[in-house]
């Protein structure tokens, strides 16, 4: 009699770890499903093997965006350098990436950790045309220092090509001009 109840208890016992175990994984499944961009959005539920197909897809897609972000970093870093400068640190020759979309302007500046007046010149000359910095951060890796600004360009005429060509050209000279 004893060992039908063992037997009762551990059919018991296994039921409760299974059904734990389904839990847990619908839970985990749920949250990898939240993770994922139009997850939200979507009006019909996707069935577990298409969600898991979607989060395969998404992570090979960050990866990708990843290496083409390190590529980016390897470029504007550079191999640019020599240890003779005065103050110790390698010297790097600034450089500048900008991107416009419509009135705003996204402004990545690397340079070396002897060209700090770099980002206050070009603050300066973004306050001389009149635009509007929103945002600026930085961050130092190794002996390079990273400078992102983000700004609008005000103009009454709406002739945000021009004024941005001619902010461009005017943070590029000013680059140019540092470097050299």
């Amino acid at each position: 009699m004893e060992s039908n109840s063992n037997a009762s208890s551990s059919r018991s016992d296994r039921k409760t770890i299974e059904k734990n175990r389904r839990i847990q994984m619908k839970t985990l499944q749920s949250d990898l499903n939240s993770l994922l961009p139009n997850s939200q959005n979507s009006r019909e539920p996707l069935t577990q093997p298409d969600q898991l197909d979607e989060a395969a897809k998404y992570i090979k897609k960050l990866q990708v965006k990843v290496e083409r972000m390190k590529e980016r970093k390897r470029k504007l870093v550079g191999s640019e350098g020599s240890s003779d400068s005065p103050s110790g640190f390698a010297f790097r020759r600034p450089r500048i990436e900008i991107q416009e979309m419509g009135p705003i302007m996204n402004i990545v500046l690397v340079t070396g950790l002897d060209c700090k007046h770099m980002f206050y010149e070009i603050i300066r000359v973004l306050t001389d045309e009149g635009t509007d910095v929103s945002h600026s951060s930085f961050s130092v890796v190794d002996d390079a220092v990273f400078h992102t600004l983000q700004c609008k360009v005000e103009v009454e005429e709406c002739d945000y090509e021009a004024a941005r060509g001619r902010i461009s050209e005017r943070l590029k000279r000013l680059v140019d001009n540092v470097s050299n």
